[in-house]
């Protein structure tokens, strides 16, 4: 296609957009070109770089290495550059202890791209020897697909996170429940097969969903992750052990009410359906841990509504069909119990989602930076 001007005006306002996009993520982005200072200059306004210096080729050849790092957090333009002085203001960033993105396309890129945390090399207009010390490839050399890779990137980083919360949530709440009930009943409240059920069906049930939970829309006004920040966080593993306690606690007092009034099968299977239906809810709760369900929409992640659907009409068969009685050890529930299983669950849930609404970022600290206590 010709390279008309409003081709040329469309590349721009896409390339300003992107820039926004970055500064909105916490991310600064540096022009490093061969032009001369004045042309860098006015393309820089024009895409809307942040306000910094603009130095030449020439004036960074006069700095130490030690002089550049400290002066290179306030500089947005390199005009005039060779190959040798990309990979300085790589290792000038590093050096104070920045995470760099690097994109390049030709061979004498190529010391840079390796130098960088990660380097970006074009894939169209990109030689091997670029692409080869690269760590990711642009298919179409479009500075827009690197700030889309780092928003898709967060998305998959919340939704890790979503299921490590309720896989570990989900099994210390059962470890909880028979810690309860065998030191204060002297009863288990599951028999080994319900427990296979809960880890098999239950938990698969939200497990697998939550790794397809839509994107939020905020992962780009996220503030950028500490490179030492890893999946779990102290916040995190505060929230897992809060909400583990509760379902834990909750479960066990339906067992104990079960066991004084109920014979000890129906109890079980009360206890057994209400573990279940905190987990049903809880996979609801783990799709943020800020974010209330209303907010991000009910029905906006299909595969959990569907997959929890069916985990709920296999349970009812566990309960209520003869030979899967036999085989789970299960007790026909009466509407009774099952108004006390969605009375605990519910509330729960509802105690949870009041929580984001009033305390969203009560479990944030860490999620991000490291924490100081």
């Amino acid at each position: 296609k010709p390279y008309t001007k409003e081709t040329q005006e469309a590349d721009r306002q896409e390339a300003k957009e992107a820039v926004a996009l970055c500064r909105q993520a916490g991310i600064r982005v540096k022009m490093i070109t061969g032009d001369n200072k004045i042309t860098a200059e006015s393309v820089a306004r024009q895409i809307g770089l942040p306000e910094g210096k603009a130095i030449t080729g020439a004036e960074l050849q006069r700095m130490s290495d030690a002089e550049l790092a400290a002066e290179i957090e306030g500089i947005s333009v390199f005009a005039r550059i060779e190959p040798l002085h990309k990979l300085r203001i790589v290792n000038a960033l590093k050096a104070n202890g920045e995470i760099v993105a690097m994109t390049g396309d030709g061979v004498n890129d190529a010391p840079a791209l390796k130098a960088a945390d990660i380097g970006v090399a074009m894939g169209i207009t990109g030689t091997d020897v670029s692409k080869e010390a690269a760590d990711m490839v642009l298919a179409d050399d479009n500075f827009a697909s690197v700030v889309g890779a780092v928003d898709e990137g967060r998305a998959i980083f919340n939704r890790l996170r979503n299921v490590l919360f309720y896989t570990l949530n989900t099994n210390l709440s059962e470890l909880v429940t028979l810690i309860l009930a065998l030191i204060f009943i002297g009863q288990s409240p599951l028999l080994a097969v319900q427990i296979l059920w809960i880890n098999l069906v239950t938990d698969t049930a939200g497990d697998v969903p939550l790794g397809l939970e839509p994107k939020i829309g905020d992962e780009l006004k996220q503030p950028p992750r500490h490179p030492t920040i890893g999946l779990m966080y102290p916040g995190l593993l505060v929230r897992i052990m809060v909400m583990a306690l509760l379902i834990g606690l909750g479960a066990f007092l339906i067992f104990s009410w079960g066991s004084q009034h109920l014979n000890i099968e129906e109890a079980r299977t009360l206890a057994f359906c209400s573990i279940v239906a905190f987990e049903w809810l809880m996979a609801f709760s783990a799709r943020s841990d800020e974010y209330t369900v209303f907010k991000l929409g009910v029905f906006r992640n299909r595969a959990l509504i569907f997959s929890i659907g069916l985990a709920v009409l296999l349970q009812i068969a566990v309960v209520y069909v003869p030979f899967l009685q036999a085989a789970f050890g299960t007790f026909p529930l009466t509407l009774r119990d099952w108004g006390i299983v969605v009375l605990a669950a519910g509330s729960l849930f509802a105690l949870e989602e009041l929580r984001k609404v009033f305390f969203p970022r009560l479990y944030s600290f860490g999620k991000y930076r490291p924490f100081k206590g």
